[in-house]
């Protein structure tokens, strides 16, 4: 059991599904997702575009697109459900005590207002402080994510800012008022390696500094190993694999996360042809009833074809590593 573990729980989602309905059919874009953030915890979410991540951020908080809707599920946030809540409870919550720090860090930002105007609006819709006190929480808070010449960040635009300038405005923007939730969805997509990397540790100090729980979302195992204490891996809307970094990374259990770190380059391994997972992504539009990943799995049997998908059940170690599969790799 990780460190993690032992702190209360800060966010529970429980079976959550997002659908989005169409004239002749349905998209199942979350399909019964479960999974718990503890107090000063950093979980991944990790998993091929349009595995369902960033609609499950979304649906925390309470702003998925139209025409989708939570169609079945809870999500507790410090012992309310969030979907029992009206617009105006989520609103004071959205932005205070959970943030988002959304993918691209161009387009998060609003182009025709400075950075400053867009940080003291922010602030402002959550707090009662005089004018100089908010400013000087929009000076402190890009400090925070490492922006010194915050005066000068404050008066410019977007469109002047570089793609790690404006993804830490974001971040500073997301941590201003000490949330206890920062979701952060691919926030290092769009950046070089060096870039990255300042990014990720930005995120572990607020971790660290702050108790900030985070929920990071992203497509990249490198960004898991560096950052996460747990991942969660998606495919097909929902979790086949859960656990601690560690456990996931020396003994991936569910074929689709054998898979992914297949497709990664190892240091400790001769240079070799990287693999690619044969086939493609299901049709979130007509997901079978089995299993999403049968028709590309390589240890499929007839278990899998004849039973609808297989529950996310834990593994006989006693930690927190659990599966949803009926032939799981550490069975070969």
């Amino acid at each position: 059991m990780t460190e993690a573990n032992i702190e209360p729980e800060v966010l529970r989602l429980d079976d959550v599904h997002v659908q989005f309905a169409h004239k002749e059919s349905t998209t199942k874009a979350v399909n019964g997702v479960s999974l718990t953030l503890r107090r000063g915890q950093i979980l991944g979410v990790v998993g091929e575009s349009g595995s369902g991540k960033s609609m499950t951020a979304l649906s925390i908080m309470r702003l998925v697109p139209f025409p989708g809707r939570i169609a079945r599920g809870a999500i507790h946030f410090d012992g309310q459900d969030l979907l029992g809540l009206n617009d105006e409870e989520m609103r004071r919550i959205r932005g205070n005590r959970i943030s988002l720090v959304p993918q691209d860090p161009m387009t998060g930002l609003n182009p025709t207002a400075s950075v400053g105007q867009q940080l003291i609006e922010g602030i402002s819709a959550h707090t009662k402080l005089a004018k100089n006190e908010v400013r000087e929480l929009c000076l402190a808070s890009l400090h925070k994510v490492g922006l010194p010449d915050a005066e000068n960040i404050m008066s410019r635009y977007s469109f002047q800012l570089s793609g790690g300038q404006a993804q830490r405005v974001l971040i500073a923007m997301a941590m201003a008022l000490n949330p206890a939730v920062l979701i952060a969805d691919e926030p290092t997509s769009a950046l070089d390696s060096t870039v990255q990397a300042q990014i990720l540790g930005e995120v572990r100090r607020l971790r660290d500094t702050l108790g900030t729980s985070v929920l990071l979302i992203t497509h990249d195992m490198g960004v898991i190993a560096q950052t996460a204490d747990e991942v969660a891996v998606m495919y097909g809307g929902t979790i086949v694999e859960y656990g601690t970094v560690r456990d996931v990374f020396r003994q991936p259990t569910h074929p689709y996360t054998y898979a992914l770190l297949q497709t990664l380059p190892r240091l400790d391994r001769p240079v070799a042809h990287l693999q690619a997972i044969p086939g493609m992504p299901p049709d979130m539009m007509n997901l079978p009833e089995q299993c999403a990943f049968l028709p590309r799995c390589s240890k499929a049997r007839n278990e899998c074809r004849q039973l609808a998908r297989p529950p996310l059940q834990p593994l006989e170690d006693g930690g927190v590593h659990a599966v949803a599969c009926y032939n799981p790799m550490m069975q070969v």
